[in-house]
C-alpha cells in the first residue's frame, strides 16, 4: 500500500479505540473502531467514523442510533472479537454479555464506559462514514479511571474486512 502524505503524522498518534455496536431491521452488528472524536461541548455531539466495507456501516445505513463504548487495556480479546471478525461471518455478540439499550442498540456489559448516541446526520468522507451522534444515554461513571485501549494496543490485530 502506497504512503500518504498524511501516514507520517497519523503515525505518532495513539489514540482510543472504540467498539460501536448498532442495532437496525431485526439485525445487530458492531466493529472497533479508531476514527472518533469529541466534536462539540454545547450541543454535545461525537463523530464516528465507520469504513464503507464494514458489516457495520451496512446495518448503520438504516440505524437511528448508534452505541459508543469504551476498553480498558485489559478488554482487548473485547477487541479481538469486534475488530478482527466480521459480521459478515460471525454473531458477535453470541459470546458476550450485552443488553439491549432504550433504542436497541446492543450495550456490551463489560465496557467501562459507553453512550448511545442518535444519529444526527452521516458524512462522505472518503472510504469512511462519519455518523454525528447526539447522545441520549449515558453509563455510570466508572468507579476508578481506566486505561483505555489504545490504538497502539491493538495495530496488530488483523481486520475482518479490509480497512
Amino acid at each position: 500500500m502506497a504512503r500518504t502524505r498524511l501516514d507520517a503524522f497519523a503515525e505518532v498518534l495513539d489514540g482510543p479505540v472504540y467498539v460501536v455496536t448498532v442495532a437496525s431491521a431485526g439485525e445487530r452488528s458492531g466493529c472497533l473502531v479508531g476514527f472518533a472524536s469529541q466534536c462539540s461541548i454545547r450541543p454535545p455531539r461525537f463523530m464516528v467514523w465507520l469504513s464503507t466495507l464494514n458489516h457495520t456501516f451496512r446495518v448503520a445505513r438504516g440505524a437511528s442510533h448508534l452505541a459508543v463504548h469504551v476498553l480498558d487495556q485489559d478488554q482487548r480479546p473485547l477487541a479481538e472479537l469486534f475488530g478482527g471478525e466480521t459480521g459478515d461471518a460471525v454473531d458477535k455478540f453470541a459470546g458476550v454479555d450485552w443488553r439491549p439499550s432504550a433504542d436497541g442498540s446492543p450495550l456490551l456489559a463489560d465496557a467501562c464506559g459507553w453512550f448511545v448516541g442518535r444519529i444526527e446526520s452521516r458524512i462522505d468522507g472518503g472510504d469512511h462514514v462519519g455518523f454525528l451522534l447526539s447522545p441520549t444515554e449515558v453509563s455510570e461513571p466508572a468507579p476508578t479511571a481506566p486505561t483505555l485501549l489504545r490504538y497502539g494496543d491493538v495495530r496488530d490485530i488483523a481486520p475482518g474486512h479490509p480497512a
